[in-house]
């Protein structure tokens, strides 16, 4: 079941951070294998401001990828709280957990994901739609995302129709179509080429300034990495400020 007083079961050195959109709370992933028990996570903590950016990195097999999942609702840890807005998504049951996703998060992966039978306006859409959004007024937002990130003359092709830097932007519209608090990012840059990289680097930057929408990527790219608000290194199954 939803817990929307989560946050007022943490102890006082716990206390949510006023302006935090998302948290965890002594975060934990283990597998159990016969007698063997796989950690992944420690007991990791972290808060994200409103409009503030965040970077996570380190090495192959770290868990970065499970972190994000985790904080995104996709998977949930085996002890700790993730909360979204003070809500800990973590407890709540698999409705819940996707209502408040989708209202609350984007998503944005190295591979676009988008639906090879949709155009770029449909799959920008797609959001709204699932969230019970009238047809017309959907698409009117998600064209007008679409002309934001320059592909307002696209609005009809589909993904096999589009450049990778294309089918990138239409992810990222895809992911603020429902201007959620927080959006998610692994590795956004890492199938793209260098001219590419660069101009959804610069317009992920550009659009979190304008819309005041957090940002946590997670990201081998150390140029992308640096032009985040902190540096997070996660190593061992810990999480820490990195260092210069």
């Amino acid at each position: 079941m939803s817990n929307p007083d989560a946050a007022a079961e943490l102890s006082a050195s716990d206390v949510i951070p006023e302006n935090s959109v998302l948290a965890c709370r002594n975060l934990r992933k283990f597998y159990i294998q016969g007698s063997e028990t796989l950690t992944i996570l420690h007991d990791v903590n972290l808060d994200i401001g409103s409009g503030e950016r965040i970077s996570i990195v380190g090495p192959s097999g770290a868990g970065k990828t499970t972190l994000l999942h985790m904080l995104g609702g996709l998977d949930v840890p085996s002890q700790g709280q993730v909360l979204v807005r003070g809500r800990d998504i973590a407890a709540m049951n698999d409705r819940d957990r996707s209502r408040l996703r989708n209202r609350e998060l984007g998503f944005v992966y190295q591979f676009h994901h988008l639906l090879n039978e949709f155009s770029a306006l449909e799959n920008t859409a797609m959001p709204l739609l699932i969230a019970g959004e009238k047809k017309l007024k959907a698409f009117e937002r998600a064209a007008a995302l679409l002309d934001r990130v320059g592909l307002g003359h696209r609005l009809k092709h589909r993904p096999a129709q589009l450049s990778g830097g294309e089918r990138q932007r239409v992810a990222i519209a895809r992911a603020l179509v429902n201007e959620p608090a927080c959006v998610l990012l692994d590795e956004p840059t890492g199938n793209l080429d260098g001219d590419n990289a660069e101009a959804v680097q610069a317009l992920l930057l550009e659009l979190n300034k304008e819309l005041a929408i957090s940002l946590v990527i997670v990201t081998h790219d150390l140029s992308l990495a640096g032009r985040m608000d902190r540096v997070l290194n996660l190593h061992d199954g810990n999480l820490h400020e990195a260092t210069a």
